[in-house]
């Protein structure tokens, strides 16, 4: 996220808070999209942790994979490359938390858990697995 945080842990639990937010829109949003086509809970539930960890994690991978492909010989090159990151020090840690809290370990994961009961057995989910046997 390209966001103006906190520095530290501070900021890196303000991501993860932000991170899971929008896996549970993310799993929203493709839950009702999934009721409507037949999808199954499990295609819901991958698609949504996906998208989700793209969205708030997307910037800080990024940067991640680029300090690791472009060359920082010279200490310049590395002093510019390290300006454009928002507390360098702990985009690594901030980057696994955003991708823990939005993927299905928690944001679309509690989702799932806590909205499976509202599923009753004749959902389009539910059908297309019924339809299998």
């Amino acid at each position: 996220m390209n966001l103006p945080l906190h520095y530290g842990l501070l900021g890196v639990l303000e991501a993860s808070a932000i991170a899971f937010a929008i896996g549970l829109l993310v799993y929203l949003l493709l839950r009702w999209i999934g009721a409507r086509n037949g999808w199954s809970p499990g295609h819901v539930i991958g698609w949504a942790a996906i998208i989700a960890i793209a969205i708030s994690a997307g910037v800080d991978l990024w940067n991640m994979l680029y300090l690791g492909v472009i060359k920082l010989e010279s200490p310049l090159y590395a002093r510019l490359a390290l300006k454009r990151i928002h507390d360098a020090d702990s985009v690594a840690i901030r980057a696994f938390c955003e991708a823990l809290a939005a993927g299905a370990a928690v944001g679309c994961g509690a989702s799932w858990f806590s909205l499976r009961s509202e599923e009753k057995p004749g959902d389009a989910a539910h059908v297309s697995t019924e339809k299998k046997r």
